[in-house]
């Protein structure tokens, strides 16, 4: 059996893509049974030279090229952007062709809408390639966690940032000179904001929320901070505690019947003995924690020409191997409340300045004791410029708590909350 492939988008994945389907032909064919070929692509820039690949298909810049080709079954969108991509899929679905995407954006915007589009129109949508690059997070949530009940999705899964962390925390860099060797290395693009500020990751983990717990989030019901204003400082006082700094995307239930969900990005502390502290530069890695199987720990490289184009050809041969009426690339549907400010708790790294004058300390431990946060450990720096720098970790507090600690020092003198990270474990 012979499927055609109609390729939206020759870029870095889909150079990538067409590589693997040339090098590996035989072998694909004796493992789905069918003889997968590019048929057409469609790109915006015609006069790009593209190399890497033999071209032995014509290459246009008008998607009617694909979608109205009877000879293509299979559509792979790796082209990037929400609304042009959006229109091609649904065009796609509804000419009774199967999907395969790496578009996170997308995904985590109108994921739901197209997967039901296409059940209606009996084709597959998959976008293993979405989340984390190579790793395939999302097939194993949607196949080997189907008799467990997971507790907790989180995990590493924006490179960029991580390379910057890196860069900072083993290499003494500023986060400016950090980011400026992401972006001369291609780990990070001229505007960064979509990386470090976070929303990349929180793309990628409404998806995983929705594999691993059945719900549907939007953007809104993420919590999102970045690490634009993580400084060396910061990192040098956690490595001084024993934990290295780390952006997560952190999906969990809470509450007395874990009948809540709390979604969050954000830097944490990570203790230099728990697995994700060892995860470097680009690359990713996700844990899943499961009542049953307990803690599982998916690690590889979260970006790049091959990694990411392998799983988008493991999303084309599972289509392959299952040619048949298409089936959704995730069933579960589940409601869950979103947490409130009182269930999410953790432990906590604060740092506050404090003006150097009588009774200023006391004020501050004051403040702590009024919201009934404890602290494990406290280092204090010797005043510079007016004011000393106090480090606090502290016992298991609510963002509820913490809310009362910041408003009650922004209406305080002399005292400024400088740093306020979740401590990982």
């Amino acid at each position: 059996m012979e499927l055609g492939i109609g390729l939206f988008g020759l870029g870095t994945v889909g150079t990538g893509v067409v590589k693997i389907l040339q090098q590996n032909s035989p072998q694909i064919t004796e493992r789905t049974g069918a003889n997968l070929v590019v048929r057409h692509a469609v790109v915006h820039n015609l006069n790009k030279k593209r190399t890497g690949f033999v071209q032995d298909f014509p290459i246009t810049d008008q998607p009617a090229d694909i979608l109205n080709n009877p000879d293509i079954q299979i559509v792979v969108e790796v082209m990037g952007g929400v609304s042009g991509a959006y229109d091609i899929i649904k065009q796609a679905i509804t000419a009774k062709k199967h999907v395969v995407t790496a578009n996170k954006d997308l995904i985590a915007s109108h994921g739901q809408e197209l997967a039901n589009l296409a059940n209606e129109n009996g084709v597959d949508l998959y976008y293993e390639a979405a989340v984390a690059g190579g790793i395939p997070i999302l097939r194993t949530l949607a196949t080997s966690f189907t008799a467990d009940e997971i507790t907790r999705v989180a995990g590493i899964i924006n490179g960029t940032s991580n390379f910057i962390l890196t860069q900072m925390a083993s290499n003494g860099l500023t986060y400016e000179n950090a980011l400026a060797l992401a972006q001369e290395k291609g780990f990070a693009e001229a505007d960064p904001t979509n990386d470090v500020a976070g929303f990349d990751a929180a793309y990628k983990l409404i998806i995983l929320s929705n594999f691993a717990f059945g719900v549907q989030p939007v953007l809104g019901d993420v919590s999102i901070s970045g690490i634009t204003n993580l400084t060396d400082l910061d990192i040098e006082d956690a490595q001084s505690f024993g934990y290295g700094i780390k952006l997560l995307g952190v999906a969990q239930r809470v509450g007395d019947s874990n009948n809540a969900i709390s979604i969050e990005v954000a830097p944490h502390l990570v203790p230099f003995d728990h697995p994700l502290a060892t995860v470097h530069n680009e690359n990713n890695a996700v844990l899943v924690n499961g009542e049953s199987v307990g803690e599982v720990m998916l690690y590889g490289p979260g970006a790049g020409e091959m990694p990411t184009a392998n799983s988008v050809l493991s999303d084309l041969t599972n289509v392959a191997t299952n040619y048949t009426p298409g089936k959704p690339f995730n069933t579960f549907n589940q409601n869950l409340d979103l947490a409130k400010p009182s269930q999410r708790v953790a432990r906590r790294f604060v740092v506050v300045d404090v003006a150097d004058t009588p009774g200023a300390m006391y004020s501050v431990t004051g403040m702590f004791t009024s919201a009934k946060i404890s602290f494990t450990d406290l280092k204090q720096t010797p005043a510079k410029n007016g004011y000393a720098r106090l480090v606090a970790l502290t016992y298991p507090a609510s963002d509820a708590q913490l809310n009362v600690i910041k408003t009650t020092i922004r209406n305080a003198d002399g005292i400024n909350l400088v740093s306020e990270y979740k401590i990982f474990s």
